[in-house]
């Protein structure tokens, strides 16, 4: 069965370039370059912060009238359909010339199009000096919906973030079981949740459990979320996601999250942790070896830097 091709277009601010490239090697194994990635990994757009669009590459050519020829000769058939053009980085197509072209790709196909509530949307872009069409995903942000849970923390970890370490630590295989080893009031939970992902929770504090579920049932998701310190948990995962403690309601020294990583690391054999200190030697410790990193600054204030290591046992 031949592969299909898929060509994904990025968004991300400068605070987020490195975690999108970070979660772009997980999922693609390369990076955006132009905030573009060609690959025959298929992702939904809506699982990442950072993928704006997928195409599902139908034709392409150098040839732009080739291009419409092909079109035609596919003679697709469809009711309610529309079609975008989306801009990647060094096209010089004017925007009168972007509505000429979609016009002519509206006339190559039979059927009444829709623009407001279309059954399928058709993509067209430029890139390199080849005409790409095909299938267009985009990014619904429906995940937004999670800002306004019932049970939040000012210091809880940003959206964006956790929807990157569901991703990193599942990669591209929705099969992978995760845990969230401290999953505080639920916020990797939920994207997890949300991307269809297998996922538990444990906790030690008693209210972050109680709010993590009352999240949960709030938006009709389903998982186990344990009150146990992560050492009595003793059922193994592919992975674990640990955003370890260090405000003042989870505060916990050296000695503790040492304690939280080795009970992690009898687990799993995958861990992407998150922290604010370097913890490369109680990685060591524990007999995990970092394959990954990047740092995150918080929006609004640089000065405040979570680091990801993505560490696998040697």
């Amino acid at each position: 069965m031949l592969q299909k091709n898929y060509l994904y277009s990025f968004t991300y601010d400068n605070t987020e370039h490195e975690l999108s490239n970070l979660e772009a090697r997980a999922i693609f194994n390369q990076e955006a370059t132009d905030k573009i990635i060609f690959s025959k990994i298929k992702v939904n757009p809506s699982s990442s912060a950072f993928i704006k669009n997928r195409l599902e590459i139908i034709l392409s050519s150098e040839n732009y009238p080739s291009l419409i020829e092909e079109i035609k000769k596919k003679k697709i058939a469809i009711e309610g359909f529309k079609v975008e053009y989306f801009v990647i980085k060094g096209d010089p197509t004017k925007y009168p010339q972007r509505l000429e072209k979609l016009k002519d790709i509206g006339y190559s196909i039979e059927g009444d199009p829709d623009y407001y509530h279309p059954t399928t949307t058709f993509g067209l872009c430029w890139h390199d000096g080849i005409w790409y069409f095909g299938l267009l995903i985009k990014d619904k942000f429906d995940w937004q919906k999670h800002q306004k849970k019932p049970c939040a923390y000012s210091n809880s970890i940003h959206i964006n973030i956790a929807k990157a370490l569901v991703n990193i630590a599942g990669q591209a295989k929705q099969e992978k079981t995760l845990l969230d080893a401290c999953c505080g009031a639920g916020t990797i939970l939920l994207e997890a949740c949300f991307a269809g992902r297998q996922i538990e929770g444990c906790d030690i504090n008693w209210k972050l459990c109680r709010d993590a579920r009352i999240n949960i049932a709030h938006f009709n998701y389903s998982t186990t979320i344990y009150r146990s310190d992560i050492k009595d948990i003793s059922k193994r995962y592919d992975a674990a996601i640990i955003d370890l403690p260090y405000n003042l309601l989870s505060a916990a020294t050296n000695q503790d999250l040492k304690h939280i990583l080795t009970a992690s690391a009898k687990i799993a054999d995958r861990l992407v942790i998150v922290s604010t200190s370097d913890i490369t030697n109680i990685i060591q410790d524990i007999g995990f070896q970092i394959i990954d990193y990047c740092p995150v600054p918080k929006k609004g204030n640089l000065k405040f830097i979570r680091k990801i290591w993505v560490c696998e046992k040697e």
